[in-house]
């Protein structure tokens, strides 16, 4: 047995703690702050809170809010540009984890020479190791779904490719996260699901993963118990603020299992369909798959009672067979109102899937390798098949 325990990150989680920000120790004193082009950060008052928050404490700050629901480089270019020329010496991401990811990549990018893309390993990526230590970086998140503020990783697309994959390094963990579960009050219902079975599927992968630890598997396990008591209690009242908190504290063990042990194919597939299909929700695309997933490996009978503890861990205390893991799976979503998601509602089209299924192994193939069992391009194809409406 051997495995590695590495977590950088100073977390602060609870209720009000956004406006305890100008208490600690910031790395810098300037800061860009990366949020999405949409309106909620404004609209809610949480940019605000955000920007007095760095007055009190005496950090400049400049925000840069283009970011999309699924980021892309062109932003992360964008980005590290403005913070480069006006002289930013940390990022701040504010948001969900696009959001987050953004700001991450684009703090490689405001200290490191080249393309982004030189530094991704798996399609064209060149793979170069990050010379340079990438600028400090703040997670505030107002979302429960990536658990990107206790771990390294962030996922970008190149869009000219069709290519969305994953990249961190020991300088892409935060250097200060802030989980605030007020802040996650005013997300709809539908999102609140798609991010929480995001943080559960972080986990059932981190589970099935062949570099699971001991360590990785207590967090795994208390993940998944968190998400089945209480998702569908907070996609029901999103003012249910005991829900609120449980699912935030799931999503951050969620990113802990993701840096201690980490996904396997089912994130690959979602990510090549996100690839192809910007509008859809790497959420919606997990929640789409999930079970057709989980079948592959019960049909070639692998993982049996790791299934069954993931069950019990769900809410099926009786749990006895694999097959009750996926039974739970579809309890839970219909529980949550997404039982019935249309891939082709997002313009994806059957005779496309094998290109899906090519994607996910072109770009992010070294997924499949940790898999507990071999899930072959066949595999995928079926698995999108099964999962296509």
């Amino acid at each position: 047995m051997s495995y590695q325990f590495y977590m950088p990150s100073r977390v602060l989680f609870g209720a009000g703690m956004l406006k305890k920000l100008h208490e600690q120790e910031l790395p810098g004193k300037k800061a860009l702050i990366v949020i999405s082009s949409g309106k909620s950060m404004r609209a809610q008052g949480y940019l605000d809170t955000l920007c007095a928050e760095l007055e009190k404490a005496g950090v400049g700050y400049v925000i840069f809010d283009k970011i999309l629901p699924n980021p892309i480089k062109t932003h992360v270019d964008e980005g590290s540009a403005l913070a480069k020329a006006e002289g930013c010496d940390f990022v701040i991401g504010m948001g969900g984890g696009s959001s987050i990811d953004s700001a991450k990549a684009i703090a490689v990018m405001a200290t490191n020479p080249g393309d982004y893309w030189d530094y991704i390993s798996g399609g064209s990526g060149k793979g170069r190791k990050v010379e340079i230590k990438p600028l400090p970086i703040v997670a505030i998140t107002t979302t429960a779904g990536t658990g990107t503020e206790a771990d390294p990783f962030t996922v970008i697309t190149k869009e000219d490719t069709q290519e969305k994959i994953g990249f961190g390094c020991d300088g892409t963990f935060p250097f200060l996260s802030i989980v605030d579960p007020e802040l996650m009050a005013s997300v709809p219902p539908h999102l609140t699901a798609y991010q929480g079975f995001d943080a559960l599927f972080h986990s059932t992968e981190g589970y099935l993963n062949k570099g699971a630890s001991p360590i990785s598997d207590v967090l795994t396990l208390k993940a998944i118990e968190l998400v089945g008591s209480s998702l569908a209690k907070a996609v029901k009242d999103g003012g249910d603020m005991k829900a609120r908190e449980d699912v935030a504290l799931a999503n951050t063990l969620a990113g802990m299992v993701e840096t201690l042990s980490g996904c396997i194919s089912e994130h690959s597939i979602a990510h090549a369909m996100g690839a192809f299909y910007s509008n859809l929700p790497h959420g919606a695309a997990l929640i789409s798959i999930s079970c057709a997933y989980y079948e592959n490996f019960i049909r070639k009978d692998a993982c049996a009672q790791r299934l069954i503890d993931m069950a019990k861990a769900l809410g099926k205390r009786d749990a006895a067979r694999p097959e009750d893991f996926v039974k739970a799976l579809r309890g839970l979503q219909k529980a949550c109102g997404v039982d019935n998601i249309e891939l082709s509602s997002y313009g994806m089209k059957r005779e496309e899937l094998a290109d899906i299924a090519k994607n996910a192994r072109d770009t992010m193939g070294g997924l499949f390798a940790v898999d507990p069992a071999e899930v072959s391009d066949g595999d995928v194809l079926w698995i999108l098949e099964k999962s296509y409406k």
